[in-house]
């Protein structure tokens, strides 16, 4: 879940080309699946069920705008995590933006549904998109736009070597660093931190 409690603020994350992408296993009785037409209904249901959009119809009108016309783009692209009981409870994109001319790889909307978080199912879609875009956009860097309303994803972010930048963005994301940092330092625990470098 979100959570709003906090101020909200934009977050960029880079993650450099050339690193070892992590390997994470499923908890048994979990899959991994690609889109396939009609799956955009339970996109929406999940992204909607962590509180990224205040209904269902709200993310299917966003989903259908941004994402149908790359149909072809999505069945390889778009993963969800079904359980055993039949829920489709989490999901994640290997996705791109472009900033100017530049094509940026990068992860679009990680969500796992509240009932199913803390199993590991995050840390999985993280690393499975990014060998997906390793497979697909090459061993280049990755990008991310998060916000400190989803502070316990960057956790998530940092083991898969993702770090936050000061001042770069990519795509049409503005970047809060000097907002994000203090609210993020308080609220993520310490250990979670990768060393500090000054990064762009």
């Amino acid at each position: 879940m979100l959570d709003k409690t906090v101020p909200y603020f934009n977050v960029i994350m880079r993650r450099s080309a050339g690193l070892v992408i992590p390997r994470f296993i499923l908890p048994r009785g979990f899959s991994l699946s690609w889109f396939v037409e009609g799956d955009e209904a339970r996109w929406a249901d999940i992204e909607t069920s962590v509180g990224e959009f205040d209904d269902v119809p709200a993310a299917l009108k966003y989903f259908q705008e941004r994402y149908v016309p790359y149909l072809d783009e999505l069945k390889r692209r778009l993963l969800l995590v079904r359980a055993a009981n039949g829920d489709w409870v989490g999901t994640i994109s290997a996705w791109w933006n472009y900033t100017g001319a530049q094509r940026d790889a990068s992860i679009h909307w990680l969500a796992v549904r509240p009932a199913y978080q803390g199993l590991g199912l995050g840390k999985v879609l993280v690393s499975e998109c990014l060998y997906t875009l390793l497979r697909l956009e090459g061993d280049v860097e990755v990008f991310l736009h998060t916000q400190t309303w989803s502070h316990r994803a960057i956790g998530i972010y940092f083991k898969a070597g993702f770090e936050i930048v000061q001042r770069e963005t990519f795509g049409e994301y503005q970047n809060d660093y000097d907002q994000a940092m203090p609210v993020l330092r308080r609220i993520i625990p310490t250990e979670w931190w990768p060393p500090r470098r000054d990064k762009g």
